[in-house]
């Protein structure tokens, strides 16, 4: 696939789990190594690998792969090399921080829509409810 196809595949991926504030940003044109950055946002470092897992994950399962990958531990930025594309996972105070999109402000970016929240279904059902409170009233 190539390099710009590439970066929306991992924006997609990242905004399959959440991930906020994705933006792609062409480094053809700039002196890099890589044809293009993705950023993405998490709330906790526990959503932070999250995101970065399921780009790694979608990567595999569509024959591409993560050739380097650094921050899983501390999970405040975990940096994806991607070959052509790096995708940049942030925790949102570390990415304020740091800014990468400020600083490669040149380039031309491109902001995602994020995943729409899904409805969660509530159902009202009057046997469940009977049954949940006996079970609560048997503590």
């Amino acid at each position: 696939m190539d390099s710009k196809k590439k970066a929306k595949f991992i924006a997609e991926a990242a905004s399959d789990k959440k991930g906020m504030d994705i933006v792609t940003i062409d480094m053809r044109k700039i002196p890099s190594i890589a044809d293009y950055f993705v950023i993405a946002s998490g709330t906790s470092t526990t959503h932070v690998r999250a995101v970065a897992d399921n780009i790694e994950k979608e990567l595999k399962k569509s024959g591409g792969r993560v050739w380097h990958s650094e921050g899983q531990k501390e999970a405040l930025w975990i940096l994806l090399d991607c070959g052509d594309v790096v995708a940049h996972v942030f925790y949102e105070e570390t990415r304020k921080f740091y800014d990468l999109e400020r600083l490669w402000a040149d380039a031309p970016q491109e902001k995602h829509k994020e995943a729409k929240k899904k409805r969660r279904v509530v159902t009202h059902d009057k046997k469940k409810k009977r049954s949940s409170r006996a079970v609560s009233h048997k503590r």
